[in-house]
């Protein structure tokens, strides 16, 4: 794998190069010292993935990101010497494309432990380039209403922010449940749910193990596992399928909402790279459910909605800005 890094400081970088090294399939096939190099070099050379520092000359992590994604796009993991002091910035990254975040790694005794990690994310994002990956879909059954109705969302790299556009347009009183399906480390996965609590009138919160659907709540998938929707109607997290490059799956939660749910119910698939959620959603239009995709124009990233769109997944094609209204005139109707 073709690896660009980008940071100022020369021992964050020869620390990622001792980890890289590490293993003979990957390779640094440039390294960029601010934002403004870090962009015309993904033009110029284009690698598999770029390690992105947040706090740089010239510009941020934050806007490189932002103009890579619109001039060349690529998997980008934000690599930083605290995701956790810096947590609304990894988010504001994320919003803007970047797939994930990972601490930088240091120069310590045992290197071997030090890059880890940093491997283990790289690896991740690899498979998900690589195996987009497919969920069996299961015989479509026919939709029954009469219960709350269940909004389910799917969101990868460009997710925050689309998330936040979403929910902060929703009313107070919205009348059906949430359940957010993002691309995300457990380890951001609180702050990002309260994170989103505060962009909405809505109550957003981390979804956990038996959790019943509620009006006017919205639940985030919050672990490495996936999240499944159950016969009585709440929640569990699985580790299966384990081969999906995906975790949590958004394949996984609406193919479980096809099985399962007994009300009315729409599907939605925000911005995101490669193709989960796709097959997800075609089963539930097949079920006789609402589905919605985002359109290109508003996308960080058009990889799941596009491939939502070559399968007819989506009843509606709709900007970022026209969905919580949508979304709405459908729960009110």
């Amino acid at each position: 794998m073709n690896i660009g890094v980008v940071n100022d400081l020369p021992l964050a970088v020869e620390a990622m190069r001792r980890a890289i090294a590490k293993r003979p399939d990957h390779r640094v096939l440039w390294v960029a010292t601010d934002g403004e190099q870090a962009v015309d070099f993904c033009i110029a050379q284009p690698p598999d993935i770029v390690l992105m520092d947040l706090i740089m000359p010239k510009f941020d992590g934050v806007e490189a990101t932002r103009r890579i994604m619109a001039r060349a796009p690529c998997a980008i993991l934000v690599v930083t010497h605290s995701v956790g002091a810096n947590a609304w910035r990894v988010y504001e990254a994320m919003g803007a494309g970047a797939l994930d975040a990972i601490d930088t790694p240091t120069l310590a005794d045992s290197m071997a432990d030090a890059a880890q990690p940093l491997l283990a994310k790289i690896d991740q994002i690899g498979r998900l380039l690589d195996n987009p990956g497919a969920y069996r879909q299961s015989a479509p059954a026919t939709a029954r209403s009469g219960s709350t109705p269940l909004v389910a969302i799917g969101a990868s790299a460009g997710g925050p922010t689309a998330l936040a556009a979403v929910l902060g347009a929703l009313p107070e009183d919205f009348p059906a449940a949430l359940v957010l399906v993002q691309h995300v480390d457990r380890a951001f996965a609180d702050g990002m749910a309260q994170w989103l609590n505060g962009q909405t009138p809505l109550n957003v919160r981390i979804a956990q193990e038996g959790d019943a659907l509620q009006k006017r709540t919205a639940l985030l998938a919050a672990t490495d596992d996936h999240v499944r929707l159950t016969r009585d109607g709440t929640l569990v997290y699985t580790r299966e399928p384990a081969e999906m490059p995906y975790r949590p799956s958004v394949d996984v939660f609406f193919q479980s909402v096809v099985e399962h749910w007994q009300g009315d119910a729409i599907g939605v698939l925000l911005t995101g790279m490669g193709r989960d959620g796709a097959i997800g959603l075609k089963a539930m239009r097949a079920k006789g459910y609402h589905t919605i995709a985002q359109d290109q124009a508003t996308s960080a990233v058009y990889g799941m909605p596009k491939a939502a769109a070559a399968l007819d997944a989506a009843r509606q094609i709709l900007p970022l800005e026209h969905i919580a209204r949508e979304l709405t005139a459908l729960v009110t109707a």
